[in-house]
């Protein structure tokens, strides 16, 4: 087993040895000048440096943090469970969000999520319909692998309908077994265009509030639209044989984010509202501590620190006249 450093070689190290070296070197002139007019010289010094040497290399290593070996530790955290529901409709393909819209959402939701490791995080996708891509977990290499696979084929093509994803999420909430101290979900956070083609959402919309849950809602697209390219070349048609065009609805994720104490937020051409979506998040609080056990590096940084000290305080008690009458 090998050692290894809690803290990387940076900067900060670099100027702390450079600053040691030109201190001792103006130190040791500064002495030798002083010496010099009484024709005498600050060798006896000399056997003080490899001391100083020594001890300013161990606090180094001290505050770079020497691991060896691992030690359980129990962490106690109050996190919250979010829910992230994405669009992957057609409509999602739309490129008046530069690339597109659904790629310029997957690279937000990966910057979002590394912000919340302390907290679960789950994902749903919908269209027509909607399906868990991913339960709610602390693990950001599953997650973070769930939202690099977003595309706009995980799901049946069809007209998209918000109320399913809020459904399934829902159900998500009331299926924790009985004697888990797992918290519901706290937040949802639904990403569209807003173009929603399914009934009345008023029942969910009412159940959602009824559980607690914080919705926030984000619209992609630009109010001027897109046609919408396919994979196979061209562009998507309506019933009449014309170039079906997608714009940014805004009115039914506004009132479905008012309506649950929540707030609506935008990424469009010209705006990225995502950092003010993940304060909101931070606003959210927990309601559960949680009590984990993590491996973490064992950091022996005391067995240097205390041999530094000790020569440090060998090198104070040990006094050298260097200028003799």
């Amino acid at each position: 087993m090998k050692i290894s450093w809690v803290y990387p070689w940076n900067w900060a190290e670099v100027v702390a040895v450079s600053l040691f070296v030109l201190l001792y070197v103006g130190y040791i002139l500064r002495t030798r000048r002083l010496a010099g007019p009484f024709g005498q010289r600050g060798w006896r010094l000399a056997w003080k440096l490899p001391l100083r040497l020594i001890y300013f290399s161990l606090l180094l290593v001290a505050f770079l943090g020497p691991a060896y070996g691992v030690r359980q530790q129990a962490v106690r955290t109050a996190g919250k469970d979010v829910w992230l529901l994405v669009d992957v409709s057609r409509s999602m393909d739309a490129p008046d969000v530069a690339p597109t819209r659904l790629q310029k959402v997957r690279g937000e939701l990966i910057r979002l999520a590394s912000r919340f490791q302390a907290d679960r995080i789950g994902l749903i996708v919908f269209g027509a319909e909607a399906y868990v891509q991913c339960p709610l977990t602390y693990d950001q290499g599953a997650l973070q692998l769930f939202l690099n696979s977003l595309q706009t084929s995980l799901v049946p093509q069809g007209t998209t309908d918000l109320a399913p994803p809020l459904e399934l999420a829902l159900k998500r909430l009331t299926a924790v077994p009985a004697g888990d101290a797992s918290p519901r979900a706290l937040a949802m956070v639904l990403i569209s265009d807003g173009e929603d083609f399914g009934e009345n959402l008023e029942p969910v919309l009412r159940e959602v509030s009824r559980a607690g849950v914080q919705l926030f809602t984000v619209g992609v697209g630009t109010s001027e639209g897109s046609r919408i390219p396919l994979a196979t070349g061209g562009y998507l048609r309506d019933a009449k044989g014309r170039d079906a065009l997608t714009r940014l609805e805004p009115s039914v994720l506004r009132r479905l984010a008012s309506q649950s104490s929540g707030q609506y937020f935008e990424l469009t051409a010209q705006r990225n509202e995502f950092p003010q979506l993940v304060q909101a998040l931070n606003r959210v609080e927990g309601r559960t501590e949680q009590v984990r056990t993590v491996a973490v590096a064992d950091n022996r940084y005391r067995y240097p620190l205390l041999a530094a000290l000790g020569l440090l305080l060998l090198d104070i008690l040990l006094t050298v006249r260097v200028i003799r009458p």
